[in-house]
């Protein structure tokens, strides 16, 4: 009996850890507080804040962002079609269920939206450049830089810096995943003070209404939103002959 006794005991201590495990799999907050198993070093709160606001510089903010697109950004630097090494690495440490939780954390985050826009509208963000086949940046993203569907972030309270860093990634190519290449041949078309400009101002803009989240899960198979089918889009890599060069 005395036998009996500890084998169920010692079965029910392994049954507790084992459920212990699945639910920190499954808590983003722990994941965001801790790193699992890429460490503490590297919890997602040391760059992201602790209220996912960001650090104001190159760690850009996740609160409030659409679950589904954070999954899939996590998902891209683990493949690698989104290129950092730092978070490529962390992603390949966190399983699927691992990156759809935290995921689930920070955009269930508050966030203030600015309260004012900026005081000089401009023009490309919100016409682009028929000309040169640039589409408006609030075709994607809205005109208060709130984002437009799952497959398309918002950018206002981004960093500035941040966003500009992201362009350039585009540019050359080093990021990859967006669906009809539409990011990487927009920034292939701006020039350097351009691409400043659009990034501080995004940064800048109000945000608006946050976007409805009750089906987070659609983001991860949304498209961008474009007018044009792929059939009618400019070249991919664009002429160095037809870019606009300061």
């Amino acid at each position: 009996m005395l036998l009996l006794a500890t084998a169920s005991l010692l079965t029910g201590c392994a049954a507790a850890d084992s459920t212990s495990i699945d639910r920190f799999s499954e808590n983003g907050r722990l994941i965001a507080l801790s790193g699992a198993t890429a460490g503490a070093a590297n919890a997602c709160f040391t760059c992201h804040g602790l209220d996912g606001r960001g650090n104001g510089a190159g760690a850009p903010r996740l609160a409030a962002l659409d679950a589904g697109y954070m999954e899939r950004q996590l998902d891209a630097y683990a493949d690698g079609r989104r290129y950092h090494p730092q978070m490529g690495w962390i992603a390949q440490q966190l399983s699927a269920a691992e990156r759809k939780a935290v995921s689930a954390f920070y955009a269930g985050l508050p966030i203030q939206a600015t309260a004012e826009p900026p005081a000089r509208r401009l023009v490309l963000y919100h016409g682009g450049d028929p000309k040169r086949g640039i589409l408006a940046c609030a075709a994607c993203h809205g005109e208060q830089g709130q984002g437009l569907g799952a497959g398309n972030p918002p950018l206002a309270g981004q960093p500035a810096t941040y966003l500009a860093e992201q362009l350039r990634l585009w540019r050359i190519a080093k990021r990859r995943n967006d669906p009809g290449d539409v990011m990487l041949r927009i920034s292939q078309l701006l020039t350097p003070s351009e691409a400043a400009a659009l990034s501080a101002y995004s940064a800048a803009l109000p945000g608006g209404a946050l976007p409805n989240r009750a089906l987070p899960a659609t983001s991860p198979e949304a498209r961008r939103v474009d007018p044009r089918n792929d059939a009618s889009m400019p070249p991919l890599h664009v002429p160095e002959s037809a870019r606009v060069e300061e």
